[in-house]
């Protein structure tokens, strides 16, 4: 087998394309978390996301209209997520995981109840790609400009400018105040009740949207669990990446090179089931080596500062 023809070129721009919805959930998992709340729900809140932009499209016949869907899904999950851990106290692991089944089952439910069929939905109309002129034509870096998603590019802005604010501006030092010392910083003034429900919904938006990518983009449909773990490796990038955007991109690059591998193994002599776990493998090693390594806000998960 050579490695040349599994590993070149072309994975770079399917890198990227693959790394969108796990960028987008990992960076609103940062968000929250850097407030104190946990988000293990950001499976659910992708999956949600990805229905509601399918289902946004059918109703209106615009995909783009269906992006907004997604995005006021995610953020309702998202929300849903925040009443329950900050203002009743809820355990946020178990909420989390609460929302990824009740995901799942709804998004089902709803698969038959709207359009009738079992497992997935009708098609719908998708989001084109679009090409940047003048930029298209730079040597080397054309294909970052030439037929990629609306959303890639909107991914790109978000894992710049979240960590702009996250690092370089008063807002950013507050909330890292909030994840670290929430009681020093509600002394000081920060209103930390409204810094938390915003990021946490946030979160869901963002997730949301990241869902909005795997069936407006990826797919023109919405197909059952077509989130496949996704969620869960953006909290794994998110981890991987030490709660900043910039690390949660990188991180996110790697499952999705893993990911994008895949398709250039298939036809050699290598057990199918070997390529399709590759992902997890690589997501599962990521979180027992970096859990170690990695400084996560210290008062993550203490609600009752």
């Amino acid at each position: 087998m050579e490695i040349f023809n599994i590993i070149n070129f072309d994975l770079i721009p399917l890198t990227l394309r693959l790394a969108v919805p796990i960028a987008l959930a990992a960076i609103g998992g940062t968000l929250s978390e850097r407030s104190g709340i946990i988000n293990i729900g950001l499976e659910g809140m992708m999956l949600t996301g990805a229905f509601g932009a399918v289902y946004g499209s059918f109703l209106t016949g615009s995909p783009w209209l269906g992006v907004m869907f997604a995005c006021f899904v995610g953020l309702i999950v998202g929300s849903i997520h925040a009443v329950l851990t900050i203002k009743y106290k809820a355990n946020q692991v178990v909420t989390g995981v609460g929302i990824n089944i009740l995901a799942m089952g709804f998004t089902t439910t709803m698969i038959k109840v709207i359009w009738g069929k079992e497992g997935m939905s009708g098609e719908v109309k998708n989001l084109s790609d679009i090409s940047i002129p003048i930029l298209k034509e730079i040597p080397i870096i054309d294909w970052l400009f030439t037929d990629q998603s609306p959303l890639t590019y909107f991914m790109l802005i978000v894992v710049i400018l979240s960590w702009y604010i996250l690092f370089k501006t008063n807002l950013g030092l507050n909330l890292r105040a909030i994840g670290d010392h929430p009681r020093a910083a509600r002394i000081s003034g920060i209103n930390v009740t409204k810094y938390r429900y915003i990021c946490v919904m946030l979160s869901g938006l963002l997730a949301g949207l990241g869902g909005a990518f795997l069936s407006l983009v990826q797919n023109s449909l919405f197909v059952q669990n077509m989130t496949a773990g996704r969620g869960y490796m953006a909290l794994a990038a998110n981890i991987f990446g030490g709660w900043n955007p910039l690390g949660s991109f990188v991180a996110s690059l790697i499952f999705s090179f893993a990911q994008a591998i895949r398709f250039n193994m298939i036809g050699y002599n290598i057990p199918d089931q070997f390529i399709q776990s590759l992902p997890y493998i690589l997501t599962l090693a990521v979180l027992v080596g970096a859990g170690r390594k990695t400084r996560a806000p210290e008062a993550l998960g203490e609600i009752n500062e």
